[in-house]
């Protein structure tokens, strides 16, 4: 007597071999190679060489950059040429401008931004999408076009020479209202601010515990380009404020003045400038890592 066994078709999964790659949806997960990585690290290389070679030039005098072939390790002068920076032009109170500027921005941009956000993504009102539009349609005015108006409103109100002429201008930015637009209208379920609704909950609380927390990452991404924006702004302080009282950027053009440029001073001061980017990309990195692996999550 002969006996057939039969496996059942839902077991065929658990002893089929794991086969090398998986798929998700019609893509293939494979593992990177090797020359993936080593594409990846030589990217990142030659992305950080610049930084690298101001450090470089920031470390010796002037006349070393003249050798051939040039110097390609660190020099002894880094902390002298740093005093020297400091002891040129009032570099300090550039640095606390900055910072006073670009801190200032970076929160109004945010707050009222996601604050738009909210209103045009999830808010019904009159009017919204043309507003929306309008908005959007500044994004294609090049700046340079409003500095003579905007120059003169700030001497009519008596504010150039002060850093509330290079504040004022940037507290709402058209580019930060789009973006938590798009981002508030993703990740906001409608659903739930009408349970907030349900609760009892008013916009402005809706806002503040449902709304908030939500945007964390977007707002993340949102602060550390605006502040990069503000920081690295040129024209508009070189425009509005006195030589006695400049931003970073102004001071660093002052640095590079002068019949023969200092190389090893202007660098050195770049790496000043370029600190407090790196400390602010440090400390939102998390959040903005975080929102995307959320999204990966997600998706």
């Amino acid at each position: 007597m002969t006996v057939t066994m039969t496996r059942p078709k839902g077991d065929a999964a658990a002893v089929a071999p794991t086969p090398p790659s998986r798929r998700y949806k019609g893509f293939v997960e494979r593992r990177p190679g090797k020359l993936t990585y080593l594409a990846l690290t030589g990217l990142a290389l030659f992305s950080a060489f610049p930084l690298y070679w101001s450090f470089v030039v920031g470390s010796h005098d002037n006349g070393v950059l003249g050798e051939v072939p040039p110097p390609l390790g660190l020099g002894p002068n880094l902390f002298a040429n740093v005093e020297r920076a400091f002891g040129t032009i009032d570099f300090a109170k550039a640095l606390a401008n900055s910072f006073m500027v670009s801190g200032a921005i970076t929160i109004s941009v945010v707050l009222f931004s996601t604050l738009a956000g909210f209103a045009f993504a999830k808010l019904a009102f009159r009017g919204r999408n043309a507003l929306l539009v309008m908005v959007i349609a500044t994004m294609m005015v090049p700046t340079q076009l409003g500095i003579i108006p905007l120059y003169m409103l700030m001497a009519k109100i008596e504010w150039t020479g002060t850093m509330y002429a290079v504040v004022a201008p940037g507290l709402v930015s058209a580019f930060g209202v789009f973006f938590m637009t798009q981002y508030l209208g993703e990740a906001v379920p409608t659903e739930l601010i009408e349970a907030a609704r349900a609760d009892g909950c008013t916009t402005l609380r809706i806002f503040w515990h449902v709304v908030l927390p939500v945007s964390k990452p977007a707002a993340a991404v949102l602060g550390m380009l605006t502040f990069m924006t503000a920081w690295n702004d040129f024209f508009w302080p070189l425009v509005v404020l006195t030589p006695e009282d400049p931003t970073v950027q102004v001071a660093l053009s002052a640095l590079a003045s002068g019949y023969i440029t200092d190389f090893s001073l202007s660098l050195t001061g770049t790496i000043i400038a370029t600190v407090p980017l790196l400390v602010v990309f440090v400390a939102l990195g998390k959040h903005i890592i975080g929102g995307i692996m959320q999204g990966a999550i997600k998706g």
